[in-house]
């Protein structure tokens, strides 16, 4: 269970409060809108609701309707009264839809990656060539080799932040870095700031850590939560902050520059390290005017790799902080591995050195697979909400009802794997999401969509009490 400090003030709930009133008594109308906010998770499940006085003279309605309000969403699991702490949003306990391993005769769009790049098999074998240079040695790096270590840095200063060598680390992919900085940084017990929705595996490698997670609202249309994100940095004081400022897994979204400033000088200033997750961060499909890395605008680590780009099967990745705290890492990491692998580390050598060739195939990929499933996602499902994205490799689309995992497990008996919107988020909020790939074939894509219309119209024919509720609440 998500914990934190984050309060949702009355000013700012009236404000996601629009058009809340129905024909229904104003208790009933009120309770049904915030816990949609909640599944929306709009409200971050383990923030605190305003005070009962405060939320009744802000909306204009008596303290009587308000507590008849707070007491229907408490029934319903959506709230809880946590004695110190006044009302906190919760989720009513269930488990969200797993994601299931890829099995024969199955088209599993449950992952958002993409083949290997086609020149990998030449690179692959010039690397090899270059192996017998390295076998007079022990072959545990656990830094990385100084060539592929100075690739990543030209790579950065390419990008507009200067860096050295000396600020690279070599990781097994980006998970590994995530899972190393977590436990380097955090303590048991510590608080850890994160995006909601965002990366699931994030959350597993900060819990691992012994983190306790607090959640800071991203959503595709405006974004950040700006106040909820200073709000954590300044009641919670996490000591770490995970962050994908670069075409936001699952939203696409890419945090403004001024954002990122007002960022880490909170950041700074409450002692928080912040960590940003930048595997989607090259892959721009539009010509778009996207900021500098995030470490350009103030103190930040800074994680990558090259599954996203080259090949998940080549684990490579990297990190990028101050010398001191890689110093740190090289001498925690041997109590999870001895190491990155040198030929691996050799291929993507070869990699870097062609990395724009290989990013505009991407583009390329991208731009049409992107247009390709918009169009058919609208076609098939004009109810649902498909945000146009200019970067990464997924939409989250709007379902108009909380029916994400009930669809996720009527997908798959279509033949289809998917992600429900609830792996993204923290104790089952994102019901009303679903994140979907467009990085797939065009035939791959085609046949996706006709799965999950299948499975979308058997929802119809056999409708879910959850669904049927929130039908009415879609806005």
């Amino acid at each position: 269970m998500a914990t934190g400090a984050v309060t949702v003030s009355a000013r700012a709930l009236d404000a996601l409060l629009t058009q809340w009133r129905s024909t229904a008594p104003a208790y009933q109308a009120l309770a049904d809108r915030i816990r949609l906010l909640v599944v929306d998770g709009r409200i971050p499940v383990g923030s605190r609701l305003p005070a009962e006085r405060d939320l009744a003279a802000r909306l204009g309605v008596s303290r009587t309707t308000i507590t008849a309000t707070y007491t229907a969403l408490r029934e319903s699991g959506h709230l809880e009264s946590v004695r110190g702490s006044g009302s906190v949003a919760r989720m009513p306990t269930h488990a969200p839809a797993p994601i299931e391993g890829a099995s024969s005769g199955f088209l599993d769009f449950s992952k958002a990656t993409m083949p290997a790049i086609p020149r990998l098999a030449d690179a692959a074998v010039r690397a090899a060539r270059d192996l017998p240079a390295y076998l007079g040695e022990s072959g545990f790096d656990p830094v990385g080799l100084p060539r592929v270590r100075q690739a990543i840095a030209d790579r950065f200063a390419a990008r507009g932040l200067p860096t050295d060598a000396d600020q690279i680390m070599v990781t097994i992919g980006a998970q590994h870095a995530i899972a190393l900085l977590s436990r380097v940084i955090l303590g048991r017990g510590d608080r850890a700031l994160v995006e909601s929705p965002s990366y699931p595996h994030a959350f597993d490698a900060l819990r691992g850590a012994g983190a306790r997670l607090v959640p800071v609202g991203v959503t595709s249309d405006a974004g950040w939560d700006v106040d909820g994100l200073e709000q954590a940095l300044n009641r919670s004081s996490p000591a770490l902050a995970y962050v994908m400022p670069d075409f936001h897994n699952p939203t696409g979204r890419v945090m403004p520059a001024d954002q990122r400033e007002r960022m880490l000088a909170l950041a700074s200033r409450n002692g928080t390290v912040v960590v940003a997750d930048e595997t989607m961060a090259e892959l721009a499909i539009d010509e778009v005017d996207q900021p500098l890395p995030l470490a350009a605008y103030g103190p930040a680590v800074l994680v990558g790799s090259l599954g996203k780009t080259v090949w998940g099967g080549v684990r490579i990745g990297w990190i990028r902080a101050e010398p001191d705290l890689i110093d740190r890492l090289v001498r925690a990491r041997s109590a999870g591995d001895l190491g990155t692998p040198v030929l691996e580390q050799l291929i993507a050598a070869e990699m870097l050195g062609e990395y724009d060739e290989i990013l505009a195939v991407r583009r390329d990929h991208l731009a049409a697979g992107r247009t390709r499933l918009e169009r058919a996602l609208g076609d098939a499902f004009p109810e649902w909400t498909v945000p146009h994205v200019t970067g990464g490799l997924t939409t989250w689309v709007g379902l108009g009802a909380a029916v994400s995992s009930q669809l996720t497990i009527a997908a798959r008996s279509e033949g289809l794997l998917l992600a429900s919107g609830p792996r993204f988020g923290i104790d089952g909020a994102f019901e009303r999401f679903l994140r979907v790939p467009f990085c797939y074939s065009e035939g791959e894509t085609d046949a996706a969509v006709a799965a999950l219309s299948r499975a979308w119209t058997g929802l119809g024919r056999h409708p879910f009490p959850q669904r049927d509720a929130l039908l009415a609440d879609v806005v």
